[in-house]
């Protein structure tokens, strides 16, 4: 049951799911404190979106790291309570602690934020229902961030094109053979080929110059033709299909974006920098910050991990400090 609503708060209210989220609660339960994860999904869904790493100790896929991540948190059930599928909408803290709004169950199929189908929620069904919150004397946030959209790049031009599907939703063998247009030079385009190396694909990567330094890893792979342009418009053909200026017109289902990332940062007390991101030393004592959200700079399944293990970390030495 969420005991977080009542009279004794948590220790730690965590919010976010993805690597950060769950070694926050992993390390929590192993120094004693007491804690609740809120995730819009399930724990560990976004790393399912990765299908090959090169710099996670022990693991070759993100799948796997989230199973591992899903297990831990199944032996931690009795110290941690895990609200699946529920969003977090606010964000308060004043000296004492912190309150966090509960909007309720997370609509099936909505993207989540987070640097975020792994194992089952040891709690159940979300008991503290829409509307309600939990409160803890400390706040991890791990929301992480979410997928870039056309109209935010100031190189793109996207008149009338609904946004196109995000590059880790790609499915290699659907795509094998067929020409396909991927808008940005991001890391998951490196994932995506290094994840599928004998997949006969054919990408078209326009990317801006400035983003040039990004396809590095990928520049060499005779499967992508990348190109620097100052502009991109793209236009709606017919049958669904979409024309992206002198480049051609693309079949559906064969576009995908893949600009980076913006972050994804909850309403009410946290403070964010001039970008955007939410950087541990701006925040209210009562608030950490961790992951992806914390800085647009090492956003890193390792480096997530590690940040959710010392926000906890902090958190117990302060409660073992003041109470």
């Amino acid at each position: 049951m969420v005991t977080g609503t009542g009279p004794t708060p948590y220790d730690l209210v965590i919010v976010g799911g993805g690597p950060a989220g769950c070694a926050a609660a992993v390390m929590a339960a192993s120094v004693g404190l007491r804690s609740v994860l809120v995730e819009r999904r399930e724990p560990g869904d976004t790393l399912r979106r990765v299908p090959a790493v090169r710099n996670v100790l022990g693991f070759a896929t993100g799948t796997a790291f989230a199973d591992a991540c899903a297990a831990d948190l199944r032996q931690v059930a009795g110290s941690c309570d895990v609200l699946s599928g529920t969003t977090a909408a606010e964000l308060h803290a004043d000296g004492s602690g912190v309150t966090v709004r509960l909007a309720g169950p997370h609509p099936a199929g909505a993207d989540s934020a987070g640097p975020d189908s792994a194992g089952r929620n040891p709690a159940g069904p979300d008991p503290a229902g829409p509307g309600r919150s939990v409160r803890g004397r400390y706040a991890i946030v791990a929301t992480g961030v979410r997928a870039a959209r056309p109209d935010e790049a100031d190189w793109l031009a996207p008149a009338a094109v609904g946004p196109p599907a995000p590059l880790w939703e790609a499915d290699a063998a659907r795509l094998a053979g067929r020409r396909a247009l991927v808008l940005g030079a991001d890391r998951p385009l490196g994932t995506l080929l290094r994840a599928h190396p004998d997949t006969p694909l054919d990408l078209i990567v326009p990317h801006p110059p400035a983003d040039a330094y990004k396809a590095d890893e990928v520049r060499d792979d005779p499967r992508v033709t990348l190109l620097e342009l100052g502009t991109l418009e793209l236009r709606p053909a017919a049958g669904g299909r979409i024309t992206a200026g002198g480049l051609g017109t693309f079949a559906p289902g064969t576009v995908f974006v893949n600009l980076g990332v913006r972050p994804a940062a909850l309403p009410g007390s946290l403070v964010r920098s001039a970008d955007g991101y939410c950087p541990p030393d701006l925040q209210h004592p009562r608030i950490l910050t961790a992951g992806d959200l914390r800085s647009s700079r090492a956003q890193r399944i390792m480096t997530a991990t590690g940040s959710g293990a010392e926000a906890a970390l902090h958190a117990y030495y302060a409660l073992r400090l003041t109470g």
